[in-house]
């Protein structure tokens, strides 16, 4: 596997590279991408930190696994390619997008512009073998990303850590929340929202509301038309 991470990353997780679990998991990776179709696209495994340079960012969407369906995962947690249909989770995203800040429910899913903007789009596992859920965890990817939580923790103020559901709100433990703002709320899954957990949590402003308290500059434009 290659490590196409960009040079703001590299200086805090390098060492992370060095480390045998991740030898072991680079190694899986390559043999799984080489035997099996796998997703997102080799070229794409760490478009969320390619996207979402270390010097610039400022809030945190935590996922779990990339989707595993044909054209869907793009590197990004809850993001479709453009032109894909909005699975289930992304769909109720928006709507709450749309309930929280009066925007217009955007056709594409694809959440590279909240990426460019500083939004850390980051899924515990980034690879998975396709239509096989969770093909990929426990080889490693979850001690990789819970190493990336930890470094922002300590390396960075002020950050907006966006916890959705009960495995996202396990990795609170690794966030000093004397430094950082975290906010939780069920998952956006169907089971989740229509049981009342997800609608109405108005995250989006709330996040930008916290990081007006920092800077007034710093919020994010959520519309993605």
């Amino acid at each position: 596997m290659n490590v196409n991470i960009n040079e703001s990353w590299k200086i805090y997780l390098e060492t992370e590279f060095e480390k045998p679990y991740f030898k072991a998991l680079a190694a899986f990776v390559k043999e799984e991408y080489s035997h099996y179709q796998c997703f997102p696209k080799a070229s794409d495994i760490f478009n969320a930190f390619n996207h979402c340079h270390f010097n610039n960012l400022k809030v945190v969407i935590l996922g779990q696994d990339p989707y595993h369906d044909i054209g869907q995962a793009n590197g990004l947690s809850f993001s479709v390619n453009d032109g894909i249909k909005h699975p289930p989770s992304l769909v109720n995203i928006f709507k709450e997008l749309k309930q929280d800040l009066g925007v217009a429910y955007p056709i594409s899913g694809n959440l590279m512009p909240w990426a460019d903007q500083g939004v850390l789009l980051l899924n515990a596992t980034l690879t998975v073998r396709a239509h096989k859920a969770g093909s990929h965890q426990k080889k490693g990817w979850e001690q990789f990303t819970d190493a990336v939580i930890k470094t922002i923790s300590t390396e960075k103020t002020n950050v907006v850590f966006l916890l959705w559901g009960g495995y996202a709100k396990k990795k609170k433990k690794l966030i000093d929340t004397k430094k950082h703002i975290v906010l939780e709320s069920g998952h956006p899954s169907p089971l989740s929202a229509n049981r009342g957990y997800w609608f109405g949590n108005k995250h989006f402003s709330k996040t930008n509301y916290q990081l007006a308290q920092v800077d007034e500059k710093t919020v994010i434009d959520w519309t993605l038309e």
